[in-house]
């Protein structure tokens, strides 16, 4: 199993994406930047999977800043995938020529200054679009994030890729999602010289692999489930979140790059929505928790709840997508995983 993914998950997206649809990469020279991090792997290891299961004689370099450890942390990965070691924003470009870019190189679980998360977007889009120019590469897979919207007003629940709010750019915890945003730019203007250029915003996750002691709400409920321990809720719990599960998601990318119209942008989530405390209280039900849920900080009344759900009707629709997974098997799927791990 490439990167210890569940077969069952690697069928889920062959199932999702549509098996036929990896032949739309046969013979291809593929180029993933970002490769080692969470969606990373996920792209990896699908890739992988259905380059083997379908000859498709694709051939796979992935960037890493340190390629000798991911492969010392997963051996079966050793002469499936050629290497080039460096960062995102300075990597010596190579005469290699590749058909696909794919850039999943920022990494939000990192814990790097807001200069460092801008700069990372910023110059690592700009480094990787140099590439493709050099290269002669057809076509660009930006994984960009729905935090390119911003908070949502007031009444919105699910945001359409045609909502044009924005972040605070005075807050330096807007770092990250500024950084997307010009991200999106540079590869619009890149469009004007041809390369075929999709983009995918991406919303919260859950599978095997996501980090459980970052900053992401729902691995930290998984990891306190996992330990026996009460899910604590670090703010009032009032916020709502969806959940797509990693091997949707996966599924989805490929999706943008293999059949997303060039030029366009498309949410990449599950419109299942919930606040974080029933997030928690679902988890806690679902796995049987005996310490319950806690939250550090109490609701305001009268105060409207914020949403970070996205609107997927246009990649339903234009990338032929069926249903995304429902929570509570998200949930339940990636519990089993992370407790073997």
């Amino acid at each position: 199993m490439p990167l210890d993914i569940p077969q069952e998950d690697l069928q889920r997206c062959h199932d999702v994406l549509g098996i036929s649809s990896w032949r739309a990469l046969t013979g291809q020279s593929i180029f993933i930047a970002g490769g080692t991090g969470f969606i990373g792997k996920w792209l990896l290891a699908t890739l992988l999977d259905a380059n083997e299961k379908l000859s498709l004689d694709c051939r796979i370099t992935v960037l890493s800043r340190d390629p000798g450890a991911f492969q010392r942390a997963w051996p079966a990965v050793a002469g499936r995938v050629n290497w080039i070691a460096g960062d995102v924003r300075d990597f010596q470009i190579t005469k290699e020529p590749f058909d696909v870019i794919v850039h999943a190189a920022t990494d939000v679980a990192a814990r790097v200054s807001p200069q460092d998360v801008f700069s990372t977007c910023l110059d690592g889009t700009r480094h990787l679009l140099e590439l493709a120019s050099k290269c002669g590469a057809s076509t660009f897979l930006l994984v960009s994030s729905g935090a390119v919207y911003g908070p949502l007003p007031t009444g919105m629940t699910h945001v359409p890729e045609t909502h044009l709010g924005g972040p605070d750019p005075l807050l330096a915890s807007s770092a990250y999602a500024e950084g997307k945003r010009v991200s999106e730019w540079l590869c619009a203007q890149a469009a004007a010289t041809g390369l075929e250029v999709k983009i995918a915003r991406v919303f919260a996750l859950v599978g095997p692999h996501l980090p459980l002691d970052k900053q992401f709400a729902i691995g930290n409920f998984l990891q306190a489930a996992m330990a026996g321990e009460q899910i604590v809720i670090q703010g009032d719990g009032t916020p709502y979140r969806s959940y797509l599960y990693a091997a949707d998601m996966a599924a989805w990318l490929w999706a943008v790059l293999i059949r997303g119209q060039p030029g366009r942008a498309y949410n990449v989530g599950s419109e299942e929505s919930l606040s974080i405390r029933s997030l928690a209280e679902r988890i806690c039900g679902l796995l049987d928790c005996a310490h319950g849920v806690a939250a550090l900080q109490k609701a305001q009344p009268g105060l409207a709840a914020m949403h970070f759900v996205p609107d997927t009707e246009r990649a339903c629709h234009e990338l032929h997508l069926p249903a995304p997974m429902g929570l509570d098997e998200a949930i339940t799927r990636s519990f089993r995983w992370h407790c073997c791990h």
